[in-house]
């Protein structure tokens, strides 16, 4: 079952002319929900700067629609902060000359988690099982006089510092965010004795605003009150299981026709999934995945083969297969380009390492595609040859996201180690997180492989626990290496993952660098290189020239 909310909302102007605080909630399509989650704000707009109200609805028109448009692999953290930076400098910007000022509180609720963004003095507040916790922290001046003055706005400064909050959801939970027309009168007791006496949400809402301006409020007073009906099983496969109710497909046999494509053949098969050949009514040739038979009943690959696809359809571009739309589709599968050339490890096989200019050819390209991927939140994890296919057009792509993981939105079982042993990260051995840095050690061995033929600290079996010591130099394999990339691929494969590239970026540079400069450097001339040496040859030779003039003589 899918996250399930409830709302209900209230605000009122109460003696002021205009109504300053503005509402905004967002629930959209279950697939975009199920990956970007739910959408809730307060703002409450600073009326002694400008105009505060247009301060606050812009806010919120921004956050909801801007928010949306972000890659659904972000963490809300990561999306909220650039939007938040960018409205920022907007409303800094102001009206007139004049800078436009707001609070604001958010949050996002996607999967079993929420996240909070909070700047100013609007308040969010948890009810869960009676108890009322609050959640944010008012961000005024405490001296007497002042406990209503702002020191942290969306507007006031050019530097924005917002309070994020991520955690856990509970089934029943009633989250409460209100200004400070309806906190500032009502005060704790007066919100928690509501929320105990009115169970609707609407009617809870609507009694906070209409308490507070019978309490005295001269300000604007809103609240939005949301409830947690239900909670989803897991992780971002489950969810996406949950609203695809597509069967496994019949057992497909060469030259019959199935949902418009032609099965040419089976290409290949492993424990997890079944890759065929087909061809669309062009003729064009595609590559369709779906689980083998053995794992047809298994929830869990369903999970995995559909959340795969959902990866791929989100980093598309040169250095990824291309995934077929599949508009009438009714089975479990999916269908991705089919490229001219080989993998990586085929070539190893079939050709041996990589000659230098080749090498130089494709880690730019392996590198670029690791920075795409991680720019957009997403882990491979499974980074080596056999994934990696070199077309025949000369470019790289990286294939199999079987494993690909994205923080925030993916789960691994307790304990799991996935990929394969030789390419994983010493740290991951230790049970460290999943992060960019161990899909840049993969990157690493793979290079390095790629070089010499060999692993930098040997092959590791599966449930091995291996050793790292010190790596293995790659000239040892290679003498004909430039020192630079020695030293390039020592920092790449280092044990120590704070001694390693920090992003695919960073490395992408050091390497443009290192070969820039190698080709820069012209050979010096024998006399500059061995200046001794070369005059003691000619001092000898004229030594025997002078000799010789004298037998003759």
């Amino acid at each position: 079952m899918p996250l399930q909310l409830s709302f209900g909302e209230a605000s009122g102007a109460g003696p002021r002319e205009e109504n300053q605080d503005a509402i905004r909630v967002v629930t959209p399509a279950p697939l975009l929900a199920a990956s970007k989650g739910y959408l809730f704000a307060i703002a409450d707009g600073v009326s002694q700067c400008a105009d505060g109200g247009l301060a606050a609805r812009a806010t919120l028109q921004a956050l909801a629609l801007d928010y949306y448009s972000t890659p659904e692999t972000w963490t809300a953290t990561q999306a909220l902060e650039r939007l938040l930076m960018a409205q920022n400098r907007w409303l800094q910007a102001g009206s007139n000359g004049q800078p436009l000022l707001t609070t604001l509180s958010c949050m996002v609720l996607r999967g079993r988690r929420f996240t909070l963004a909070h700047v100013g003095d609007c308040r969010v507040y948890r009810w869960r099982n009676g108890a009322l916790d609050r959640l944010s922290e008012d961000h005024v001046w405490e001296q007497p006089g002042m406990q209503h003055v702002l020191k942290r706005a969306l507007g006031l400064d050019q530097h924005l510092v917002v309070d994020y909050r991520d955690d856990e959801l509970a089934l029943g939970d009633r989250f409460l965010l209100v200004s400070d027309g309806v906190w500032s009168v009502l005060a704790d007791a007066g919100i928690r004795s509501i929320l105990r006496d009115e169970a609707d949400l609407g009617a809870a809402a609507r009694a906070l605003v209409s308490a507070a301006h019978l309490a005295g409020s001269q300000d604007n007073a809103s609240a939005l009150l949301l409830q947690v009906d239900s909670l989803p099983d897991g992780d971002l496969g489950d969810s996406l299981a949950q609203l695809e109710h597509w069967p496994a497909p019949p057992p497909l046999r060469a030259n019959q026709w199935f949902e418009g494509w032609h099965i040419e053949r089976s290409v290949a098969e492993s424990r997890q999934s079944r890759l065929l050949r087909v061809r669309d009514n062009q003729q064009r040739p595609w590559l369709l995945k779906t689980l083998p038979p053995a794992r047809q009943d298994d929830p869990a690959a369903g999970q995995a083969l559909l959340l795969e696809e959902w990866f791929l359809r989100r980093v598309a571009g040169r250095h990824f297969p291309e995934v077929h739309p599949l508009p009438q589709r009714q089975h479990l599968y999916y269908v991705m380009r089919e490229y001219q050339g080989q993998t990586l490890a085929e070539h190893l096989r079939l050709s041996g390492t990589l000659a230098l200019p080749e090498w130089l050819d494709i880690a730019p390209r392996l590198l670029r595609a690791l920075g795409l991927l991680h720019r957009r939140n997403i882990l491979h994890r499974d980074i080596k040859p056999d994934n990696l296919h070199w077309g025949d057009d000369g470019d790289l792509r990286v294939l199999d996201f079987g494993l690909a993981y994205c923080p925030g939105l993916s789960r691994d079982a307790p304990n799991s180690l996935p990929g394969t042993p030789s390419f994983i990260a010493p740290e991951a051995f230790a049970g460290a997180a999943p992060d960019a840095r161990q899909d840049l050690y993969a990157a690493g061995v793979t290079l390095y492989q790629l070089l010499t033929g060999h692993y930098p600290y040997g092959e590791i079996e599966a449930f091995q626990h291996p050793r790292f010591g010190t790596p293995v130099p790659a000239s040892r394999y290679r003498p004909d290496l430039p020192a630079w990339i020695d030293e390039l691929m020592t920092r790449a494969i280092s044990a120590d993952p704070r001694q390693r590239f920090e992003t695919a970026e960073e490395w992408l540079l050091v390497l443009e660098r290192g070969e820039r400069q190698s080709l820069s450097v012209r050979a010096k001339p024998l006399l500059e290189r061995e200046p001794v040496k070369v005059w003691r040859t000619l001092a000898l030779v004229s030594l025997l020239g002078n000799l010789l003039l004298l037998l003759l003589l």
